[in-house]
């Protein structure tokens, strides 16, 4: 499978998940708060390579991979590089710089349940929708024991590592696993002629 046909991959399952959390948001009623950045203003957030392939194909056909390499290279904070507070004494608000090629742990954090140790499942979603949404958060909650459409980490994660288990199976720190998407496209176009058009090279 080359580059771009693994980047078609990947959008294609994000396109199945958005779907599934356009369904889960309208059952359930939950929501993320507009302009709201906790989630994204953490230093421990891990993602696969592979979910940011898309992310990198795109920067790299924009000509800016290797500027925004050398920028991780140089970066030393742990917060996820394309979230841009709103200012510099409030980084809990801004917005997603590549909102529209972010990664799955972006996409189903809020709205995705993960397994607790016993293998149960439990919501994955922060405190803020906890606490102000709490109506919805328990309705979703119910969503989970009535076996309900609700979109799960696990699945998602093995459908990624249908694509590319390589570059899926390791969870690394955010800002490593989209350096290391850059890598794979880099190193993948060095000695190939990049794709122009419909094609799949």
């Amino acid at each position: 499978m080359t580059i771009k046909q693994k980047v078609l991959a990947v959008e294609k399952l994000f396109k199945r998940l958005d779907i599934e959390i356009s369904e889960f948001r309208k059952e359930s009623g939950i929501y993320c708060i507009s302009g709201c950045g906790r989630c994204c203003n953490k230093p421990d957030i891990e993602a696969s390579p592979l979910e940011f392939l898309p992310l990198a194909f795109h920067w790299y056909s924009e000509g800016k991979a290797e500027e925004i390499y050398q920028k991780l290279e140089e970066n030393q904070s742990l917060n996820c590089m394309a979230y841009h507070p709103l200012a510099i004494d409030d980084p809990n608000h801004g917005h997603c710089g590549e909102y529209q090629h972010r990664g799955l742990i972006c996409r189903l954090f809020g709205y995705g349940a993960g397994k607790d140790k016993y293998g149960q499942l439990r919501m994955v979603t922060c405190k803020l929708i906890k606490e102000s949404q709490a109506e919805n958060y328990e309705k979703a909650v119910e969503m989970l024991k009535s076996k309900s459409k609700v979109p799960v980490f696990t699945d998602y994660y093995q459908k990624l590592m249908q694509i590319d288990f390589r570059l899926a199976k390791d969870m690394l720190p955010i800002n490593e696993a989209i350096q290391a998407a850059l890598e794979a496209v880099m190193q993948y176009y060095a000695y190939r002629a990049f794709p122009v058009g419909k094609g799949v090279a």
